[in-house]
Order: structure tokens, then C-alpha cells, then sequence
């Protein structure tokens, strides 16, 4: 009877540690992670005829600036720390943007490694009179976050939640490989997310 009861004792205390430990693993994953809306930056704005070039068209330059100071703010949101453009990984500019348009640039952090965030900017242009928009521009940046003196700090694990912030997190670590792998970084043969693409 002694034994039955501390083996169903000891059982529950044992039920009990490891709910305890679970629980408190999410809490502590949920106190270092953050989804990607937190971090959701949009600015609209006009196009001035000092923003455009000799075919009456943005420059390309003038819209990079515009992406980049949102990117910050998403890249800021995620991490509460200053944060510093690394590098600039991806443009597509698919259609011109005239003198005159009214430009929406939303971003979003798409996934962070350790100090570094990956921001993914959609820039859209609206017509003024239907309202409708129609996708111009995409870029893709990452950020370093800092502190007041310059040193990197740890950032918050992005926790994707709808389809397309899925894709995106998903193929930021392939862009990462690759990049460390271009960049000599990585070796290859490391690379297992970019490997699994051809195997």
C-alpha cells in the first residue's frame, strides 16, 4: 500500500515538474519572441518632381531611402534597440513610379537570427481616383541591432503567423546560407536548407 502510494505520488510530482518546466519554456519563448505585425512600419507618401529622374519617373535611389527608414522602424519595433542597415539583399523595380504618385511602403521583419533581422518592404502605388493598388517594388534588408555604444545585442525570435510571413520566414534562412556561403562563411556542404532545393 506504501509502495502503490509513492509510486503514484512520486508520478504526480514528476506530471507536475514537467508541466512546470513546459510551461515556463513557453512563457520564456514567449517573452523572447515576437510575430511579425508587431513589427508592421507603412508611410505614404507623394512623389515630387525633385524625386524623379529625366523620364518623369522616381529614382531608383530616392525610393531605396524612403524603404530603408521604414525597414528601421520595423527592424527598431522588433528589437527596442537602435538599429543599423547591413546590407541591401534584394530590389525588383517592376514598374516606373511617375511624378505625382502617391506611394505606400510596408514592412515587416521576415525573421531574426541573433542580433541581425531580415525586413521585407512591399511598395505599392495608388491610383488616385479608383484607389486601387498595384505592387511596384519589393527589397529585402538586414539590420543589426545595437546599443548606445555601438555593440550588438541579442534580438527576439520572430514568430510567423500567416501564409506569406511563413514563405518569407522560411526562405530567410535559405538567403542567409547563401549569403554566408558567398560570403565564405559558411561552407557549403553546411548549407542544409539550400542543399535541400536540389536533393
Amino acid at each position: 500500500m506504501f509502495i502503490c502510494d509513492f509510486v503514484k505520488n512520486t508520478q504526480l510530482v514528476r506530471s507536475f515538474f514537467v508541466s512546470f518546466i513546459s510551461v515556463s519554456y513557453l512563457i520564456q519563448f514567449s517573452m523572447n519572441s515576437k510575430t511579425a505585425k508587431e513589427s508592421l512600419a507603412i508611410t505614404t507618401d507623394l512623389v515630387l518632381p525633385s524625386d524623379t529622374n529625366a523620364l518623369n519617373g522616381m529614382f531608383g535611389g530616392e525610393l531605396l531611402a524612403r524603404v530603408d527608414r521604414i525597414c528601421c522602424i520595423s527592424a527598431q519595433r522588433h528589437s527596442n534597440h537602435i538599429a543599423v542597415t547591413v546590407s541591401v539583399n534584394h530590389v525588383v523595380f517592376t514598374k516606373p513610379v511617375p511624378n505625382g504618385s502617391t506611394v505606400t511602403i510596408e514592412s515587416k521583419v521576415s525573421r531574426a537570427f541573433g542580433s541581425s533581422m531580415e525586413i521585407f518592404a512591399d511598395v505599392w502605388l495608388e491610383d488616385r481616383v479608383s484607389r486601387k493598388r498595384t505592387k511596384v517594388n519589393e527589397c529585402i534588408y538586414t539590420f543589426v541591432a545595437v546599443d548606445p555604444t555601438g555593440n550588438k545585442v541579442k534580438v527576439p525570435q520572430l514568430v510567423p503567423e500567416t501564409k506569406l510571413e511563413i514563405e518569407r520566414y522560411d526562405a530567410a534562412l535559405r538567403r542567409r546560407q547563401m549569403s554566408l556561403v558567398m560570403s565564405g562563411k559558411m561552407k557549403p556542404e553546411d548549407a542544409t536548407e539550400l542543399k535541400a532545393l536540389f536533393i
